[in-house]
């Protein structure tokens, strides 16, 4: 075998993970079942009744960024789109962003903060772990600014920002969409005139839910 070919293979072996038909989709369906459970799961049902947790990402990071992307760009970013996963309170998370900013690789940001969110993280991941990023059908734990790289250059990324000034990334959004709660019912005033016990006020939630791991 000759040196080039040496050379190319562990290339070759990036671009053919990224686009594997094997590896799970990024997308995560939040499935209501008729006894009112929620269940996730990467793959809809056949009735098509689920809603995409979080919504979809858009490729490329949106329409929404403010500029078009260059053509090559928008090209790559559309093949393999890039997701990162993030929690509150987690520097890795803080690192990989940055990371990807200052490469100039346009991203969907999907944040992690509630039960739920952490429940869709281990269908889609296999594990509470974060940060989390997905690059078309490659999925990578933790942060590491050598993986991360080597992984976007196989996709074909530039190695040096090409987004426009104007472009911005989309907001952040939940992984799981927010549903509003129904509203309660208007409670009466007793026939006496005594005025009814105020409700107690509801906890926050939990800082880190379900023990996810930075």
């Amino acid at each position: 075998m000759t040196r080039l070919a040496r050379l190319a293979l562990p290339a070759l072996a990036l671009v053919a993970a990224l686009g594997s038909p094997g590896v799970s989709a990024q997308q995560v369906y939040r499935i209501v079942g008729p006894d009112g459970r929620v269940t996730f799961s990467d793959r809809p049902p056949p009735d098509g009744k689920a809603t995409p947790a979080g919504g979809a990402a858009t490729a490329g990071g949106g329409a929404a960024g403010g500029a078009a992307l260059p053509f090559e760009l928008r090209n790559v970013a559309n093949r393999y789109p890039v997701t990162l996963y993030t929690g509150n309170d987690c520097p890795p998370c803080n690192s990989g962003r940055a990371y990807l900013q200052g490469r100039g690789i346009p991203f969907t940001e999907r944040t992690v903060t509630t039960p739920e969110d952490a429940t869709a993280l281990r269908t889609l991941a296999g594990a509470p772990s974060l940060p989390f990023l997905t690059i078309g059908g490659q999925q990578i734990r933790g942060f590491s600014e050598m993986e991360w790289g080597s992984y976007l250059d196989a996709a074909g990324y530039p190695k040096t920002s090409q987004l426009p000034a104007a472009y911005r990334n989309p907001a952040p959004s939940p992984l799981v969409a927010t549903q509003p709660a129904p509203r309660a019912p208007a409670t009466e005033a007793p026939a006496n005139g005594t005025p009814a016990a105020a409700a107690a006020p509801a906890e926050p939630p939990p800082a880190n839910p379900a023990g996810i791991r930075f």
